[in-house]
This record gives C-alpha cells, sequence and structure tokens, in this order.
C-alpha cells in the first residue's frame, strides 16, 4: 500500500496533502475519440443534427467537465485552472469525433485528471446529441497525452 498516496496508515481512503509542494506551472493534454457512423457523421457535420450544433456542445460541455472535476472524482483537488481549451475535429477516414483537451495551472498539483475528465465529458455529450440517430456508437481512446510541471516529472505518451 505504500506505493499508493491516497491510502491512510489504516488503509482507508484520504486526499493527499500537497500543501509542502512547491508551485510550478502543469499543462496535461488529453483525447479521445467518438467512433460512428457514416449517417451519424454526415449530420455532425452539416449540422443536422436535432439537438443542435454537436461540437460546439460538446467543446462547451468539456469545459464544464473539467472545472467539475473535483465533485466527480473523490479524491481530486480543487484547482484554480488557468486555461482550458477544447479542441474537437471530424475524422472522415475513421468515421470519427476526435476530442483534444490541454488544461493549465499555476499549482501543487497536476490537472491530467481534469483533461481526462473533459474530452470524457465532451465524448459523452457526442453521444448524448446523437443517440437519436446512433445508438451504437462508441466511445474510445480516452488517454492522457502528455503532462508537465511537478515532482514527477514529464511525460509524453508515445502513440
Amino acid at each position: 500500500m505504500s506505493d499508493f498516496t491516497h491510502f491512510n496508515e489504516q488503509g482507508r481512503a484520504k486526499m493527499v496533502d500537497v500543501g509542502e509542494k512547491p508551485i510550478s506551472q502543469r499543462v496535461a493534454v488529453a483525447a479521445a475519440r467518438v467512433l460512428v457512423n457514416e449517417k451519424t457523421f454526415g449530420l455532425i457535420r452539416s449540422g443536422g443534427m436535432k439537438k443542435g450544433d454537436v461540437l460546439t456542445v460538446a467543446q462547451i460541455a468539456g469545459v464544464m467537465g473539467a472545472k467539475r472535476t473535483p465533485d466527480l472524482i473523490p479524491m481530486c483537488h480543487p484547482i484554480l485552472m488557468d486555461g482550458i481549451n477544447l479542441d474537437l475535429s471530424l475524422d472522415e477516414v475513421r468515421l470519427s469525433v476526435e476530442i483534444r483537451a490541454t488544461v493549465s495551472c499555476d499549482g501543487r498539483t497536476g490537472v491530467e485528471m481534469e483533461a481526462l475528465t473533459a474530452v470524457s465529458t465532451a465524448a459523452l455529450t457526442v453521444y448524448d446529441m446523437c443517440k437519436a440517430v446512433q445508438k451504437d456508437m462508441v466511445i474510445t481512446d480516452i488517454r492522457l497525452l502528455s503532462k508537465t510541471g511537478g515532482v514527477h516529472g514529464d511525460y509524453k505518451r508515445e502513440e
């Protein structure tokens, strides 16, 4: 259990005390993908979904998701984020919505969970916006692409 920082001496969950950690600039980038069929892809691209502009609504939802991360993930610290940017694009070859979030802060703990929550929330919103047309969409490839800052150093995913 000593490798797990979120457990106390009795093995019960605890929030890590980051009060002694130095403040540093931290950036995390995460990505996700929603696989759709040709009809759904066409409706997203043309703006023809009855619920509205799928990509814009999902982008806003992703920002909101990042901001609400400590309300959803029990051991996450509330963080004053400096920036949250979501990019959503359509991949015609894969028939997918590609989602990428970049979250930054100057703080004592990282923003990986905020970036991952942002892309997850955006992907779920794509599903919600399109489910009347297609029920078998697949949300996939939710992953951390990179992170900088903090005592554990930088990380870059090998794709």
